[in-house]
């Protein structure tokens, strides 16, 4: 079940409207298996970056490792200085550093011949002011580690917290009864009655540990740079008009159905229609493409996108996290917080990581006081502590899920949508990849052509029963039919006893005259014969690309309607960068097989297989699938949401339905096929990145911890001290987070 803290008395920090379904995500510092998917958040909810199953309406820290809870979404136009947790965590640092310093100055000063044998730098005022300035960088500075140490051993997950808050406190503890009661310890570890004491240690990795935390609190804070980039492309205001004019409302007060005036140079603010006026408008967020795109009564305007040189009226249709932008920030959101199946690897080392560190802490200690030469007991602690600051494994709960964020991100400001980790992780793997034709490799607004009736028929009623009837289809074929009936002023009639067959065509009633459509095999199925004289005709048509429909009127052939549907100027080099990529491409479509042909010949697709019905395409990625390939699919239509579901990776072009959108892992807001190349290189530089990272982390633990223990001080006689161990570990985390960010400059 999802964790959800209760509210506190920290300060609220309210996040954009979400709404989206958070995904499971590792347990990176902890053992454990996956958690269950979370409820859905509200807007002001706030997540742990690597347990997203722990929410919380209030900022908190998370019970399973500890780190500070994050906006699920974060606000338009947030800063560093908005970030509670990183405010608290830098003011703690400068003060702790500042009372730091003169300690570790008194500490090492013995070192300097010149101060040596003072009685300032080893007698009673040193001791007791390097215990009195690192008491308040210990108890207050470093009190969140205590808290949440001791947070992780009350719900037992323990976590790097616990071993920063055993190691400086033992250091602490220890230095301060040397000091206070040094007859408790054997001689051989006093030095004229004194013993050593490592305030200076216990302080400096405070305050190491605190420049760590800053540094990634504000290297965290650049992952949600894509979404912040989104929101700040919606305007905070709008115009909406009223009775007495226009008024300026918040973009959040905008509701469904108010009109909205949008002046030059403005921002659409919502998504909606054109009621009045025209303009030009330009949509490059959705397009990919600069030039302005001509808008006039009853024409649809996406929120974000900007207007030009004219005004107009628009009604708002969809507003908040229902507007394309609103939905695009949700998924980008809900995605990085996800979990890549390979974080599985790191939660299996995790699960078991804390208490094996602390079973190797006590076995150094145990060893350092058996063979260890004197004084044993300090060189024990000084072992033992130093193994537990080193292991602490924040660079291995990092790894994953920095890489993912980033990467998602910047796939978001390049137009490719990831639905979840898993699906980006999947697309690396990927060897053929299945397209749809309508919509994917051709624009998806096909033309009408060709009329081409047989004798005895006039063109203009062919055309016009044709038309009245394909007006009650929903494909775009039939659509291509109307718009070229009405093109040519031709008036529609209404249908009785309208029938579509999927895959196959329509009938219908026109006054009194019974009209067939559809392929040669559905007329032959309803009876009507003599149709090889036109499918004979159709062949040229086909063998150009073209689509042909063949007409039935009264029982009788009719004639034949043909469609071109021209393909993306884009096409041919989005599949010669795929090529480059080592994909095998293959086309499915429920078109005519010479149709098909053609157009696969043009582009250089590697396979086709045509007339396929909807059953039909997702049998053959079952197929693909069954030989050892790893499948992609990419589709725009309601006909292809299940070939999308049964692929390893579903790829919906934006610009087609809603059903494939949410079918698909991945979403290409621009439906421009480059976007899959996109895709891909993203994956595959995700991935890259998460093993580096994933690599970098497990050899910083197999390298540290032996050394730490004292490994190498039987042959060089080095001993690493907490303070070293304790920059180590803090740099390792910063290293990880900084390596997750050069993905924002990853080339795609």
């Amino acid at each position: 079940m999802p964790t959800t803290l209760p509210p506190t008395d920290h300060d609220h920090r309210h996040a954009a409207s979400s709404g989206s379904r958070p995904n499971a995500h590792a347990k990176a510092c902890c053992g454990g298996t996956p958690p269950a998917p979370p409820k859905p958040a509200s807007a002001s909810t706030y997540v742990c970056p690597m347990h997203p199953e722990v929410t919380s309406a209030v900022p908190g820290d998370c019970p399973i490792c500890g780190m500070a809870l994050e906006p699920r979404i974060v606000s338009s136009g947030a800063s560093d200085d908005e970030n509670v947790e990183l405010r608290d965590m830098t003011r703690r640092f400068w003060i702790g550093a500042a009372l730091t310093l003169p300690v570790f100055v008194l500490a090492m000063a013995h070192l300097i011949p010149a101060l040596a044998g003072k009685a300032w730098v080893d007698g009673e005022f040193s001791r007791w002011t390097q215990f009195a300035l690192s008491a308040p960088v210990v108890w207050w500075a470093g009190w969140p580690f205590f808290r949440r140490g001791a947070r992780s051993v009350v719900a037992r997950h323990l976590n790097m917290f616990t071993l920063i808050a055993i190691g400086v406190g033992a250091a602490f503890v220890f230095s301060a009864v040397a000091m206070l009661l040094p007859s408790l310890f054997p001689p051989t570890m006093q030095h004229e009655g004194k013993v050593g004491i490592y305030f200076e240690a216990a302080a400096v990795i405070v305050v190491l540990v605190l420049l760590g935390q800053v540094l990634e609190l504000r290297a965290r804070s650049r992952t949600g740079s894509a979404i912040k980039a989104l929101l700040d492309l919606a305007p905070p205001m709008a115009r909406r008009v009223g009775p007495g004019g226009d008024h300026e409302v918040a973009l959040d007060q905008v509701k469904v159905g108010d009109s909205l005036r949008v002046v030059p140079g403005d921002k659409v603010p919502v998504d909606g229609v054109v009621i009045e006026g025209r303009s030009s408008v330009e949509e490059s967020m959705v397009t990919g493409e600069p030039l302005p795109v001509e808008k006039t009564v009853d024409d649809k305007v996406t929120g974000g996108t900007v207007n030009g040189p004219g005004s107009f009226v628009m009604r708002a249709e969809r507003v908040g996290s229902d507007t394309l932008l609103g939905q695009i920030v949700n998924m980008v959101a809900e995605a990085q917080r996800s979990r890549a199946p390979i974080q599985g690897l790191a939660d299996r080392v995790a699960g078991i990581f804390v208490p094996v560190v602390l079973a190797v802490s006590v076995l150094t200690f145990v060893l350092w006081m058996w063979l260890g030469p004197e004084p044993r007991f300090a060189h024990a602690i000084v072992a033992a502590v130093a193994v537990l600051i080193i292991a602490c494994p924040c660079a291995l709960g990092l790894a994953t899920p920095m890489s993912i964020m980033v990467g998602v991100g910047r796939g978001a400001q390049e137009g490719v949508l990831v639905k979840n980790a898993e699906a980006l992780e999947r697309l690396e793997k990927v060897t053929t990849l299945v397209v749809d034709k309508t919509g994917t490799l051709t624009e998806g607004k096909p033309k009408l052509v060709d009329v081409l009736p047989i004798d005895g028929h006039d063109a203009k009623e062919f055309l016009r029963l044709a038309a009245s009837l394909e007006q009650n289809s929903e494909h775009p074929l039939a659509a291509a039919i109307v718009r070229g009936a009405k093109e040519q002023g031709i008036a529609l009639e209404s249908v009785r006893d309208f029938r579509s067959v999927t895959a196959g065509g329509v009938i219908g009633n026109i006054a009194g005259r019974a009209v067939m459509i559809g392929k040669p095999d559905f007329l032959r199925n309803e009876k009507i014969t003599g149709l090889e004289p036109l499918e004979a005709s159709a062949v040229g048509l086909q063998e150009a690309g073209k689509t042909a429909m063949f007409v039935s009127i009264d029982g009788r052939p009719a004639g034949i309607l043909a469609v071109a549907d021209p393909i993306k100027a884009t096409t041919a080099e989005a599949i010669a960068q795929l090529h480059e990529l080592g994909l095998k491409l293959v086309m499915l479509t429920g078109d005519n097989r010479r149709t098909a042909a053609a157009v696969a010949k043009q582009l250089g697709i590697d396979a086709v297989e045509a007339e396929i019905e909807p059953a039909g395409k997702v049998a053959h990625v079952k197929q693909l699938r069954a030989r050892g390939e790893h499948v992609a699919m990419a589709g725009d239509g309601i006909n292809d949401a299940p070939a999308l579901s049964e692929a390893e990776v579903g790829i919906a072009m934006g610009t087609g339905t809603d059903v494939a959108m949410q079918s698909a892992g991945i979403t290409l807001v621009r439906g421009d096929l480059r976007g899959i190349a996109q895709a891909i290189r993203l994956s595959r530089a995700t991935l890259r990145n998460i093993r580096q990272n994933l690599f970098f982390a497990f050899l910083y633990n197999a390298l540290g911890i032996p050394v730490a223990a004292g490994v190498l001080y039987p042959f060089f006689g080095l001993l690493l001290s907490p303070i070293l161990a304790g920059a180590a570990m803090s740099l390792s985390s910063v290293s990880v987070i900084a390596n997750a960010l050069r993905l924002k400059r990853a080339s795609l």
